[in-house]
């Protein structure tokens, strides 16, 4: 058969129903192998990023490959935004673009880019397909190095000639992923880590997007019952276990919840589980692991040390080690701990009994109205992610998607898209913007639109670049450049001009009502403007100081 058809089949046969894209000349071949293959749903996005963030969010939801489609040149330059976010996030996506002809390769022909040289740094793995025969074991080879281990973006590059090669095609059921049984130094490592936790007199475990991507909520959750640990959540670690869990603390690091911040401070044993300690979840580095003990559990062996360094490290399957771990028995329930913890939980309990709309009071009554259903949340990065993160207080794996590692604006309208795609009417996509990223990539409802994808949007409009602003109050003496919005955009009429229905709102009641309309309206997707005042996310540490030092803002 073709080599296009081979590719459709291929896609077909590692479980993929649905891909995002959009066409040019080198990738219409494979486009052309859709339309013979109805199980396989194309969704035409209005720009390549949007098609890498879309997939990305179909990934995030489902646990699944997600995969993108692009022609050569500027159509593979443009995922690469997306590309970076799912590798910072270790997010499992397959690209696959369109590439000229074997025989231009190198001539500088229309719309050529070496894009392996460019995403070398921000993928797991790419590949350029050179022979026919390449063709197929190279596809099969990326979707297993995507989901394998710790996920990744991988991507294939295919010149067109050889989308209309024959080629060999057999099916071939995908392999599961299997490993191998822990060594004697491993099981040395292990018992001497439950030591340290048996020993610890004021533990404190964190959770990363690591227990996420291994589904190991009901190991954790076991292993820190166990143990009597409290437990806090990194912005990706959000949903790994549920937040009204009476050991989680909640978000921890730069605008983490002050009992989480305070608790690990004091701690003198972190058990970090799938967490790589990122700069915004440890502040200084040194202040952080003074006088503390840690253990890293991680997948990725490189992980291990390499920002937290002497921690007693175990690199390997994350329910594996927390079953070794879990063989040993806790010395005693850390009862002076937890009252030291209960304390600040009740000292720096978030009041939210306030006059005007604000947009913690607004994520507050979000949580209260979603609270038990079948709903998932996507954000856009700024003040109102972490508002969002502070304030909603996710339950359940795969129902936040967030771009934690690279901070992409304009990330969470088609990562929306892409979750709810998946989700289809089982579970509801509520999506949160900026006034500044809602601009970046806002085109996309379009699709929604088209699609009537019932997503609601709240776009927090404080006329602003809001965390610019902040960092400019903070560390730049209220020198505001760059970040104010003060011309002014009518985000309802531009909602409106796609046909969704639109509200804007200024006070608690005109978004509690418009907040009650768009939830009982299940079939079409919905967008909320919140008009508040300009004000700054709180708790944030200070810059170089320890991550239970926070700023004060008047």
């Amino acid at each position: 058969m073709k080599g296009a058809k081979a590719v459709a089949l291929c896609l077909k046969e590692q479980g993929v129903d649905t891909v995002f894209g959009y066409p040019g000349g080198m990738i219409l071949p494979l486009y052309d192998a859709f339309y013979e293959n109805p199980d396989i749903r194309e969704i035409l996005v209005t720009h390549e990023q949007n098609a890498a963030h879309a997939a990305d969010g179909y990934a995030r939801a489902s646990g699944k490959v997600g995969v993108c489609i692009a022609t050569s040149g500027p159509g593979a330059t443009n995922l690469v935004t997306g590309l970076a976010t799912a590798f910072m996030d270790s997010v499992a996506v397959v690209a696959i673009t369109g590439q000229v002809d074997t025989s231009l390769l190198g001539r500088d022909a229309f719309q050529e880019t070496d894009i392996l040289d460019v995403t070398m740094p921000i993928t797991k793995h790419n590949f350029k397909v050179k022979k026919a025969d390449q063709l197929v074991p190279t596809v099969r080879k990326a979707f297993a190095l995507a989901r394998h281990g710790r996920p990744g973006p991988v991507l294939i590059d295919v010149p067109r000639d050889l989308f209309f090669a024959d080629v060999d095609y057999k099916p071939q059921a995908v392999q599961p992923e299997h490993h191998g049984k822990p060594d004697a130094d491993f099981l040395i490592c292990a018992a001497e880590a439950a030591d340290e936790i048996v020993q610890a007199k004021r533990p404190v475990a964190i959770v990363g997007g690591g227990v996420i991507s291994a589904g190991a909520t009901k190991e954790v959750i076991a292993f820190i019952e166990k143990y009597h640990l409290p437990v806090v959540h990194t912005l990706m670690g959000l949903g790994a276990i549920p937040r009204s869990h009476p050991q989680s603390l909640g978000f921890a690091g730069m605008h983490g919840e002050k009992a989480a911040n305070h608790a690990i401070a004091a701690a003198d044993l972190v058990v970090a589980i799938g967490s790589r300690f990122g700069d915004r979840q440890t502040g200084n580095l040194d202040k952080y692991t003074e006088n503390t003990k840690f253990i890293h559990i991680d997948i990725d062996p490189a992980e291990i040390d390499k920002n937290v360094g002497n921690s007693l490290g175990l690199a390997g399957d994350m329910k594996t080690i927390l079953s070794l771990l879990m063989k040993h028995e806790p010395n005693s329930a850390l009862t002076d701990w937890w009252q030291q913890i209960d304390k600040w939980e009740e000292s720096y309990a978030y009041d939210y009994h306030q006059s005007r709309l604000t947009v913690p009071w607004a994520m507050h009554q979000v949580m209260q109205r979603t609270k038990g259903k079948p709903y998932a949340f996507a954000t856009d990065v700024g003040q109102h992610q972490m508002w969002a993160a502070l304030h909603l207080r996710i339950e359940e794996p795969r129902t936040w998607l967030t771009s934690g590692g690279l901070g992409t604006m304009g990330f969470g309208l088609p990562a929306a898209m892409g979750a709810q795609l998946y989700y289809g009417r089982d579970r509801r996509v509520i999506h949160v913007a900026g006034d500044g990223g809602i601009k970046m990539t806002g085109n996309e409802f379009y699709t929604i639109a088209r699609l009537q994808l019932p997503i609601i949007s709240l776009i927090v409009n404080n006329r602003s670049l809001g965390m610019i602003r902040q960092l400019q109050k903070v560390m730049y003496k209220e020198r505001y450049i760059a970040c104010e919005l003060d011309y002014p955009m009518d985000y309802v009429k531009y909602a409106e001009c796609f046909g969704i229905e639109a509200e804007s709102v200024s006070t608690q009641d005109e978004f509690a009502e418009a907040l009650k309309k768009a939830l009982e309206d299940r079939d079409h997707p919905r967008v909320i403007v919140l008009n508040v005042w300009r004000s700054f996310v709180e708790p944030m540490t200070k810059g170089g100081a320890r991550i239970d030092e926070f700023v004060e803002f008047k």
